[in-house]
């Protein structure tokens, strides 16, 4: 199962958040958004777990949780939506 994780510090690492979520079970793989430009954490990732029984439990047992002076988001990853590449605001062109 993919797991949302919002919300948390620049300072919290891959590593952070597949200690906090191996609490619950096995982890997959944990990936932490980066600014494309800057490089620095966008502040949201995702978790893979691959027991979805387990994953449950993470999401319930760390939503509202804190880490690292911040309240975790957390919640089942919706999937992306076709067309959509977010970020910017589109072709707007004045003619």
């Amino acid at each position: 199962m993919n797991i949302y994780v919002g919300n948390f510090s620049r300072d919290v690492t891959e590593e952070d958040l597949q200690q906090a979520f191996e609490a619950f079970g096995q982890v997959a793989s944990v990936t932490i958004i980066k600014d494309r430009f800057s490089g620095e954490s966008r502040g949201f990732g995702f978790v893979e777990m691959p027991v979805k029984a387990e994953a449950l439990s993470a999401i319930n047992g760390l939503n509202g949780q804190e880490l690292k002076g911040r309240t975790l988001n957390v919640n089942e990853a919706r999937p992306r939506s076709e067309g959509r590449r977010g970020g910017g605001r589109g072709d707007r062109r004045r003619f």
